[in-house]
């Protein structure tokens, strides 16, 4: 089970909307090349991919479990998804960016590469519950953020940046 899970994660990290998919990378900012720190805008990106990720997650192992009477919670995430594109999209972008400024060679597989390793957390901690508690604890994210606004989740995305991004915001 714990290897179906890291590989269905790692299996759907790797597929991005064709909305999504056209990315526009600015590399000109000169004296920023090989930065290890964030603006805040990129780290409220990367707050808001690792949200996206980890309902992707719940999502998927959560599905077969969705209550009698309501929407699938597989279907919900993949509205949330496609109703915030260009949230999510921006997001990528402006991750993209950053690992071009923070000198990646590809930076657009740096940031695929982050989209799995986020995955990839979320569904070791699943991997390790049995699969009705992980659900039980985590599953009604997916209503919860289906009725959310893209402007709220944008917020959520921001607070969470305050405490949780991988890398210090630049001075």
């Amino acid at each position: 089970m714990k290897k179906y899970v890291l590989i269905l994660a790692l299996a759907v990290c790797t597929y991005v909307p064709s909305a999504m998919a056209q990315m526009k990378v600015d590399v000109g900012v000169p004296g920023l090349a090989g930065r290890k720190c964030y603006s805040p805008e990129e780290a409220e990106a990367e707050q808001g991919i690792k949200i996206h990720s980890e309902l992707m997650v719940i999502a998927l192992n959560c599905q077969h479990m969705t209550p009698r009477g309501w929407k699938n919670f597989y279907a919900q995430y993949r509205e949330i998804t496609a109703r915030n594109a260009n949230l999510i999209g921006n997001y990528e972008n402006i991750m993209i960016n950053y690992f071009a400024l923070a000198g990646k060679a590809n930076p657009e597989r740096a940031f695929h590469d982050m989209r799995t390793d986020l995955a990839n957390k979320v569904s070791t901690d699943a991997a390790r519950m049995r699969p009705d508690i992980f659900c039980s604890n985590f599953a009604t994210r997916i209503p919860k953020v289906d009725k959310m606004t893209s402007g709220e989740i944008q917020r959520w995305a921001e607070s969470a940046s305050h405490t949780g991004a991988s890398r210090p915001l630049c001075q």
